[in-house]
């Protein structure tokens, strides 16, 4: 089984002499984007530095983060060019689908690209409705694109719009539960220098139910996988309520006790299973 993904880190494609540094940075993986981070006019360099970069992803493929490629949006003038350049990289290259509306827009990618796994972002008020049904469509995962779905809901950039995101945000959290895919990624926290920030948005997210977040940066990576990552007393107790289950059942008791008396319970199983898996 793969690890799980806490830290994906952002590397625009057009900027080669990055992509060591970003295989090496200790992401869990590593998003060559060819959407935002390029302009209009680095689109045919950043897609034909593609192969450079899995050229070097495959010297350490062993030991190597997953790789996504953030393609341009469905629609665009550079999508088909996108989807064809990826279709000639490693098979364990996933594509990064922005805007996504709908699950057409899964199956028009699944079509060209067959066999990748497809991570949705939903950055639309739209796609944020329809959650659900993308996240039913074959995704390997959902998240949310925050700086358009800012924009059209009218939420302040920065801390100050933290809580107009937070039912959209629940809304991504419950829909990839409902599906059956692993707990979303944060959006990324635009404001490298806002470690503090950073950590609060992780925390709450967190909170939230979300698994992880993506990075901008290097510096922010350490940041975000302490926020996700759960402590030690948290992995003591969660280790604990395995072990007594499992005694319990080696001698037959129906008795589900911690020492301190709670009750343990199905749920409570699961929960702290996801615990001990997210701590690795």
């Amino acid at each position: 089984m793969s690890r799980p993904i806490i830290v994906a880190l952002y590397a625009p494609a057009d900027r080669p002499e990055r992509f060591e540094k970003a295989l090496d940075a200790g992401a869990d993986a590593v998003i060559v984007d060819l959407e935002d981070a390029v302009t209009a006019s680095r689109k045919d360099a950043a897609r034909e530095a593609l192969g450079e970069f899995a050229a070097l992803w495959s010297e350490r493929s062993d030991s190597a983060p997953a790789v996504q490629v953030r393609v341009n949006a469905p629609g665009s003038s550079w999508h088909d060019a996108d989807l064809a350049a990826v279709a000639a990289l490693p098979a364990a290259f996933g594509v990064r689908l922005p805007k996504t509306q709908s699950a057409d827009d899964v199956a028009a990618v699944c079509a060209v690209v067959p066999g990748r796994e497809v991570h949705a972002l939903l950055e639309s008020a739209l796609s944020i409705e329809r959650a659900f049904e993308i996240a039913s469509s074959g995704v390997a995962a959902i998240s949310t694109g925050e700086a358009d779905l800012r924009a059209e809901l009218g939420v302040p950039a920065g801390s100050a719009g933290e809580a107009g995101l937070t039912w959209s945000r629940s809304r991504i959290v419950n829909a990839a539960a409902a599906a059956g895919l692993p707990a979303p990624l944060m959006a990324v926290h635009a404001d490298v220098a806002d470690l503090d920030g950073l950590e609060a948005s992780c925390r709450a997210g967190r909170a939230l139910g979300f698994g992880g977040r993506t990075a901008v940066h290097p510096r922010q990576i350490a940041v975000i996988r302490r926020a996700f990552t759960p402590d030690a007393a948290e992995i003591a107790r969660a280790q604990s309520i395995v072990d007594r289950v499992r005694s319990a059942a080696a001698d037959g008791s129906g008795a589900f006790l911690l020492d301190d008396g709670t009750f343990i319970d199905v749920a409570m199983v699961r929960a702290a299973e996801r615990i001990l898996a997210s701590a690795g």
